[in-house]
């Protein structure tokens, strides 16, 4: 595996002091002896360039691990770790892998006095982080021992990453004598950003909440609010449908719509507004303002109307995030060349792992496969266009080439519903912004405008039940500050509109003859090579548009339901059609009859999906034939000391 070339810069940056020095005596696996609690010590600065951002200024020496100067530290294997972790892991779990593990390697001192920081927090991060360790092989450090360098709040501990979160929760107040219902019509930073989404959900804490699906490459979270009678839960047929903006961290008018529709769904429906209260009530909604947090900030630090039209596009690692998903959609266009295997719930190829995947990408993908989204849409910006799948033409060498899904209709319908009541698509001038997209009434199929692979809309379609489009708001990527009113007063509408398609089509559960959900039961509509599968719960939806469908539902071990479904044209609510499987006669040949899918060993022969880890595979994690993982040398090059409590074998 080639030498990552920022991670050896900075390993030889933090292995350029002279010797490594911990204590004179290690243990058998070379673990520093460990320190007898410190009572009292003497305060010194901290000027520590990988703790800099610590929630303190102030240390003492000799350290929990026996450190007796900061050259002593600076050496160490355990700072040259804290250096690199954020390669290593790629991106995940950062900053604050590296902060705990800076509140052990030069404690917090004050008063002459040292403290330690909190078990609990440890232990909380270890539970979250471990799965990162256990991807590139390597054991959990020694000095992250929870028990041994860590105390409970009985003894007075303190939290290493409170500072990183107070920045977001501290309360941003209004200006006086404004009602808890305005919107300020600004960019917000991501700090602020965070406050508005925290505030919004207290103000509607019984229909909203926030959570993180995640870090960016810099180690910002991935913040989401949702929307739901019940935030935090799934309910039995409630449809989940997500918007996610700033994909492109120069492309921000999607973020700022999407901090705005979370504000304004909660006021209208404090206010008693009937259709948000309806559209809470029913459905569960999403909002992932900023995807890509990093570039953001290179983008906001030119400013609007300043910045380029690509600084900050990409990520922290300079990976455009809507090219770095799985290319899912070659090998559709291979299995679709062969009659009668599914084309649906595509596999990742373990190849894929191989190359630098983003962990927004990897937080996305996770997102996607722990939540059944129905429908979903990007925020872009750059043009005033709706498109849709498929984004890679079939023939990939065409640049610009109609290449539909088997969903064509469903999809056109969707993009319609976004286009059709946005004012300035409709506009009828030629000249104005995304005007050559009129004949074709602003929507547009992602190849026949041009083509690319690794597209997020692509991997929704292919891997998952989910439906989803792209919107390009704007032919200016940073609009000033003064446009943002007019953004919203042209996108409030469709937003709205097009979250209410997901009650488009049927819903339904799919049980057995004792009332049993079936999970993951394939859900067919004849004529559309396109199939659905079931919740946990039993409970599915399938977008549809209107007509006459054949439907049939089946499972592993049961017998195949069919019904035919009429949906009218003007139906806004989606039909409820249930299922209730008979089961077949026992035995291993009875299994669900019909094509197999020809796919790779991830498939079962039943033909149903098995559950992917979004990391990359054990043959890759694993050492061959005993040796040492593949970051070893890097840590053995630079010193002569080699940190084996790092390996696990």
């Amino acid at each position: 595996m080639p030498t990552p070339p920022l991670l050896l810069a900075a390993l030889a940056t933090l292995a350029a002091a002279a010797n490594l020095s911990c204590s004179p005596e290690r243990d058998p696996s070379g673990r520093c002896q460990r320190l007898a609690s410190t009572h009292s010590a003497t305060c010194v600065d901290l000027h520590l360039r990988t703790c800099t951002d610590a929630s303190y200024n102030q240390t003492s020496f000799p350290t929990p691990l026996e450190h007796r100067s900061w050259e002593a530290v600076e050496s160490s294997p355990e700072y040259m770790l804290l250096g690199v972790l954020h390669f290593l892991l790629e991106g995940q779990c950062n900053p604050d892998l590296r902060l705990l593990g800076c509140s052990v390697l030069v404690p917090r001192c004050e008063g002459g006095h040292t403290r330690r920081p909190c078990r609990h927090v440890c232990e909380s991060l270890r539970e979250a982080c471990q799965p990162a360790f256990d991807a590139i092989d390597m054991a959990w450090p020694y000095f992250l021992d929870c028990a041994r360098y860590f105390a409970s709040e009985e003894e007075g501990c303190y939290d290493p990453l409170e500072q990183l979160r107070g920045e977001l929760d501290a309360e941003e107040a209004l200006p006086s004598g404004l009602p808890p219902t305005f919107i300020r019509f600004a960019h917000h930073s991501y700090a602020q950003m965070a406050r508005v989404l925290k505030r919004t959900a207290a103000r509607c804490s019984q229909v909203a909440k926030t959570y993180s699906i995640g870090r960016s490459f810099e180690g910002k979270d991935l913040l989401v609010i949702e929307f739901s009678s019940r935030p935090g839960q799934h309910e039995l047929m409630e449809p989940e449908v997500k918007l996610i903006g700033n994909i492109h961290g120069n492309e921000v008018a999607g973020r700022e719509m999407l901090i705005y529709l979370a504000q304004y769904l909660c006021s209208e429906y404090l206010l008693g507004n009937p259709r948000i209260q309806r559209l809470v009530n029913t459905t569960r909604i999403h909002l992932l303002p900023s995807m890509n947090p990093d570039g953001y900030e290179v983008a906001a630090a030119e400013g609007a109307g300043y910045n380029g039209w690509t600084s900050g596009r990409q990520n922290a690692q300079n990976l455009d995030l809507n090219r770095n998903f799985p290319d899912l959609t070659s090998e559709y266009y291979r299995l679709a060349s062969t009659r009668g295997v599914r084309t649906d719930h595509i596999p990742i190829s373990q190849y894929y792992w191989w190359g630098k995947v983003a962990p927004e990408t990897k937080a996305i993908m996770k997102w996607i496969q722990t939540i059944p989204f129905v429908l979903s849409a990007s925020l872009h910006g750059g043009d005033l266009v709706v498109s849709y799948p498929f984004d890679f033409s079939k023939h990939p060498h065409e640049e610009k080439m109609f290449s539909p899904t088997p969903d064509e209709k469903m999809f056109k319908l969707l993009a319609r519903a976004y286009a059709d009541v946005h004012p300035m698509m409709m506009d009828r001038s030629e000249n104005r912004c995304g005007g050559n997209f009129l004949k074709q009434g602003s929507i547009i199929n992602g190849a026949d405008w041009y083509s690319f692979t690794g597209g997020m809309s692509d991997f929704n379609y292919l891997h998952t039940n989910c439906f989803e489009i792209t919107v390009e708001l704007g032919c200016v990527k940073f609009p000033p500050e003064e446009a943002l009113y007019g953004l919203w007063q042209h996108n409030k509408e469709p937003l709205l509109n097009f979250l209410e398609m997901v009650h488009r089509g049927i819903k339904g559960v799919v049980t057995d003859k004792y009332g049993k959900p079936v999970k993951n039961a394939r859900i067919l509509v004849k004529g559309i090579r396109h199939d659905v599968t079931t919740a946990p719960d039993g409970d599915y939806w399938r977008l549809l548009p209107p007509g006459s469908h054949i439907v049939i539902a089946q499972a592993p071990g049961y017998s195949k339901v069919m019904k035919r479904v009429t949906i009218p044209l003007r139906m806004r609510r989606a039909g409820r059609v249930d299922f209730i499987l008979q089961p077949l006669g026992t035995g291993p040949k009875n299994f669900l009859p019909g094509p197999a899918r020809a796919l790779p060993r991830s498939q079962d022969p039943q033909g149903e999906t098995t559950q992917l880890d979004f990391e990359p595979p054990r043959a890759r994690r694993q050492p061959a034939s005993g040796g040492k993982p593949w970051w070893w040398s890097y840590f053995t090059s630079l010193s002569p000391y080699k940190p084996r409590w790092l390996l696990k074998y």
